[in-house]
């Protein structure tokens, strides 16, 4: 990846930044663009501190764009007795795929996670997103065996 990309951690001026790319992830799985809804969402979460949005940007300034992001949510483990993080969402503008934005992403997501004390990081992906899991593997994300994720639905 060229040299003028970075990873930050979103803050409250660079939501404009997200919006766009969490519309087009919302999007992409099934859901209607609505980029007021979307920015509402993430403003609250980053203002109230309910979860950590780093951005992948391209340019500095007023030409920064976000090309890139990934939502982090705090958990907790019962078992082992510590805080988790849960990599909810990862995106990547179609303009910067294959080009080493996700790695970034997912290596600033680990250094996050790991300097919060984390003992792990945790994410699930769609059984059919092989491109994903080809990438998580070849980062050393390990595919959980032991457990079934089963989800109830409460909204009508």
């Amino acid at each position: 990846m060229s040299g003028d990309v970075r990873v930050v951690r979103a803050g409250a001026g660079d939501i404009p930044l997200v919006v766009p790319l969490f519309d087009a992830y919302r999007s992409f799985y099934g859901q209607p663009s609505d980029p007021q809804a979307a920015a509402r969402f993430l403003n609250q979460r980053v203002l109230s501190d309910e979860s950590v949005v780093l951005v992948a940007m391209r340019g500095f300034g007023p030409r920064a764009e976000g090309v890139g992001f990934t939502q982090l949510y705090p958990t907790f483990s019962s078992i082992r007795l510590q805080r988790d993080w849960i990599l909810n969402d990862l995106f990547v503008d179609a303009s910067a795929r294959r080009l080493g934005v996700a790695r970034m992403l997912l290596r600033a997501a680990a250094g996050f996670a790991k300097a919060e004390g984390a003992g792990q990081l945790v994410l699930s992906t769609g059984c059919d997103n092989q491109a994903a899991q080809t990438l998580y593997a070849a980062m050393g994300w390990e595919r959980d065996e032991a457990f079934e994720t089963w989800t109830l639905p409460l909204a009508e």
